[in-house]
């Protein structure tokens, strides 16, 4: 019989997760098909991949995180006012925004993109949070391997 193959740097994996934190689950794979992805593509934060790692194919377990440890602490550079001049160049003109709404926007090599959550809107800007928003609080991590490539 062989041994389960181990999740390691640069691993292939096929895996439900659930990440959660205070106010409940931010993503949930049980319900549906099982994620794919691969360790060390910043699919992941890293402290959440450093706790996969070492897991075996068919292992299922549930981890907690401090607060902080899986996507950083809060940082209060990360509240930025971004001109309305700026978002109807970026976005619809003359959208309205409203508080809690999470906004995506290109990022500035237009290699990607990345999100703020309205915290308050003004004429002339509007304040966004580009923090995660599990940064600096506990995280709850459910993980079942079904397969490690």
């Amino acid at each position: 019989m062989t041994a389960p193959l181990l999740i390691q740097p640069g691993s292939f994996l096929t895996l439900h997760y659930r990440l959660s934190g205070p106010q409940g689950d931010i993503i949930n794979t049980f319900d549906g098909p099982p994620a794919t992805l691969s360790l060390g593509n910043a699919e992941l934060a890293p402290a959440i991949e450093a706790r996969l790692l070492g897991l075996a194919e068919g292992q299922h377990v549930k981890l907690e995180m401090p607060a902080g440890e899986a996507f950083g602490e809060r940082n209060p550079d990360m509240l930025q006012w971004v001109p309305r001049q700026l978002l109807d160049q970026f976005g619809e003109t003359g959208a309205a925004y409203a508080i809690g709404e999470v906004v995506e926007f290109p990022a500035p090599d237009n290699q990607g993109r990345y999100a703020g959550a309205v915290q308050q809107v003004k004429d002339d800007a509007v304040l966004f949070d580009f923090n995660h928003p599990l940064a600096g609080q506990p995280v709850s991590l459910e993980v079942q391997v079904i397969g490690v490539l």
